[in-house]
């Protein structure tokens, strides 16, 4: 903005200077043609009492000294065709004058002053004074040069008066536009404080509204959430007496287990609900034991269910820069997909390796042989079998947290299989 508006207050000072300053340069140039006429003329009627009245002698003195004090051609006509002075041929002018008529014309080699001299004895003298063109232009380009360093002086105090009008312009949109990205950057107690003209006050004022309005808004609806998520401790402590009274003591100690993973989970939905900032220490888990733990909850509805359990897990640990009630609900996830879209005895395989090379990224590979998947399923909220639409969403933001990616692929024998790459931990715990 700063450069448009210096540029265009340029180009309105160059336009405005050319207005004003080239017919100034003509009217300069004019000017010292008439001021060196005028010194021209005046010599030449100072020598019209001598020419009308003195005899050749007298006059050839005359005009030698006045040609030696003007420095410009003095010649005297005289009736019978005597020249006297500086020795130039008659020109269409002096012809003219010889007629009586004084006037002043344009030559080759500048202008000359013509005045006849009447009243003597043997008819009309003729008096021409030549005017080099270096006299009719003494002074113009030293005049021209100094209109042209105001021009350009005027125009860089154009420029900067300008760039200081800019300024005060550009400092506040700066302002509004840095408080806009670090509100997108989720620094909500940032503010910015009105200045500049009072359009851009208004939006500073708009702008400082709407973050409060903002920070409101999710701190309703962190609360929301989070008492939800207060409010599921009441059946879930109602499972656990549940489980207790079980007979069986393996049922009892597997439901138990669940409860407590459950209730670790809505623990830290509450804590992520209340935490406006990110935890100091980067976050890590080991994937090999979660994943193993997971398939193993998993394996009891499989066996139900007449699925076979295919389990290809690399000795860990494996170290993945994810918490890990986060990577437990990614797997949770993906797994009770297979259960959810999948019919029953349909075998799926769970892999977890970790790749070579300089990323060193884990892979976690869920694959079925199921129907696949409809294109779009990864996207938030969509889902094509009436459940919500939020597993795979929940697998994807686990792995951006890590540094990965969520992958979804064809199997080679039909179903689908879905890769969750998970970045190496960067705790210094786990180097």
């Amino acid at each position: 903005m700063r450069a448009r508006l210096a540029l265009l207050v340029a180009a309105v000072s160059v336009l405005t200077l050319i207005a004003f300053l080239v017919p100034l340069a003509l009217l300069v140039r004019t000017v010292a043609e008439d001021r060196a006429t005028v010194r021209a003329t005046a010599d030449a009627q100072s020598l019209v009492p001598v020419v009308g009245t003195a005899d050749a002698a007298t006059i050839r003195l005359t005009v030698e000294q006045l040609a030696a004090e003007s420095g410009r051609p003095v010649s005297v006509f005289l009736p019978d065709g005597t020249v006297l002075g500086a020795q130039t041929p008659r020109t269409p002018a002096v012809a003219l004058a010889a007629r009586g008529q004084s006037l002043t014309g344009e030559s080759a080699a500048g202008r000359e002053v013509v005045i006849a001299v009447q009243g003597r004895a043997d008819g009309t003298g003729v008096i021409r004074i030549a005017v080099p063109q270096h006299e009719l232009t003494a002074g113009v380009t030293r005049a021209w040069l100094v209109l042209a360093l105001l021009g350009v002086i005027l125009v860089l105090i154009g420029l900067l008066v300008a760039d200081r009008l800019a300024r005060t312009l550009v400092r506040p949109i700066s302002d509004l536009s840095a408080v806009s990205h670090r509100l997108a950057n989720a620094e909500l107690d940032a503010r910015v404080t009105p200045a500049g003209p009072p359009e851009l006050r208004e939006v500073a004022g708009a702008l400082n509204h709407l973050a409060t309005r903002i920070q409101v808004l999710l701190v309703q609806e962190r609360e929301q959430v989070a008492d939800l998520s207060h409010q599921l401790r009441t059946p879930l402590t109602a499972l656990r007496l549940e489980a207790e009274s079980l007979r069986d003591p393996d049922d009892a100690a597997r439901i138990t287990a669940a409860a407590d993973g459950l209730e670790r989970a809505v623990t830290g939905l509450i804590r992520q609900a209340r935490w406006r900032h990110a935890p100091a220490q980067p976050a890590s888990s080991d994937a090999a034991a979660i994943v193993a733990d997971r398939v193993a909850f998993w394996s009891v509805l499989a066996e139900d269910t007449g699925r076979a359990v295919t389990l290809d897990l690399t000795p860990g640990p494996l170290p993945v820069g994810v918490a890990a009630d986060n990577l437990t609900a990614a797997v949770d996830a993906l797994l009770g997909n297979v259960f959810a879209h999948t019919p029953d005895g349909t075998p799926f395989a769970v892999r977890l390796v970790r790749e070579a090379g300089e990323a060193g990224e884990v892979v976690l590979t869920v694959a079925d042989e199921g129907p696949g998947m409809p294109a779009g399923a990864i996207r938030r909220g969509a889902s094509a079998a009436g459940s919500t639409g939020l597993g795979l969403d929940i697998a994807r933001r686990a792995a951006q947290a890590a540094g990965g990616r969520l992958e979804l692929r064809a199997g080679p024998h039909g179903g689908a299989q879905v890769l969750l790459r998970l970045g190496p931990s960067t705790s210094p715990g786990d180097a």
